[in-house]
């Protein structure tokens, strides 16, 4: 990890790969990763910890599935929002998006219970940005 501040944008600019995290830093043992999105993730759960989201540049839905039933939530640039442990969830975004996650160290973006990993996913527990 750098000991020199950030360039979110940056960052992006750095890659292509659609839902495929980007380490951008650690806090304890937690990590701070940015993406871009776009279409459709699956549908998935972490059982053991929340999920948080800031929307960076674009617009982020999120689908949840709770004992309530279905719902889902739009984020539009610069909002955040916390899927609570447990809750099964599908991020999508129609015409793309670049977000922020923050979540525990090795946290995979595909949860524990999830369908098959899409092909071109490249990581789902982030890569280190490269200098």
């Amino acid at each position: 990890m750098s000991n020199e501040p950030i360039a979110l944008d940056q960052a992006l600019a750095s890659f292509d790969a659609l839902w495929s995290p980007r380490i951008v830093t650690r806090v304890n043992d937690y990590e701070a990763r940015v993406a871009k999105v776009h279409g459709e993730h699956v549908w998935h759960v972490h059982e053991n910890t929340d999920e948080f989201f800031l929307v960076l540049d674009g617009e982020l839905r999120i689908g949840l599935r709770d004992p309530e039933g279905e719902r889902s939530v739009t984020l539009p640039t610069g909002s955040v929002f916390t899927v609570p442990r447990g809750t099964e969830h599908r991020p999508y975004a129609p015409e793309g998006a670049s977000i922020l996650m923050f979540e525990p160290t090795g946290t995979s973006s595909v949860g524990d219970r999830h369908e098959e990993v899409p092909a071109h996913v490249d990581t789902t527990t982030g890569h280190s940005l490269t200098p």
